[in-house]
């Protein structure tokens, strides 16, 4: 366990795992930012993270295709992204992807494409929290 400093301090189990779906692009920057924010934070409180990006969410895997969304008071997107695929695991649907004609060429390093099969597995582990944005 790690205590985290803030107002309250509060103690986070990293024994559990995190799973993220994000279903939606900078079509919806604030619903977009939050689900980022909560994967960063998570990262970086040693929970193990697995980042799902489904729909428009699909291009924040694809190299070089992370926008700033300008949000205030907000961390800028590319670097919660980046912390992301730096400390946690990053998948983008198969679906999603085939539908946006990305290929695995096109993903930025280290994000794979997996599908519902893969997805269910991860989700319903012991010890798995999963957030849906």
């Amino acid at each position: 366990m790690r205590i985290l400093t803030g107002a309250p301090p509060r103690v986070v189990d990293v024994t559990r795992r995190l799973v993220v779906k994000v279903t939606c692009g900078a079509e919806e920057p604030e619903r977009l930012s939050q689900a980022l924010t909560v994967a960063a934070t998570a990262v970086a409180s040693g929970v193990e993270v697995s980042l799902w990006l489904t729909g428009e969410a699909t291009w924040l895997g694809v190299a070089g295709r992370v926008p700033d969304l300008g949000l205030d008071h907000a961390a800028p997107l590319p670097d919660l992204v980046e912390s992301v695929l730096a400390g946690g695991r990053t998948t983008v649907c198969t679906q999603c992807a085939a539908r946006r004609s990305i290929t695995t060429e096109d993903l930025a390093r280290g994000v794979r494409v997996a599908g519902a099969a893969t997805f269910l597995d991860e989700i319903l582990g012991d010890d798995v929290q999963a957030l849906v944005y």
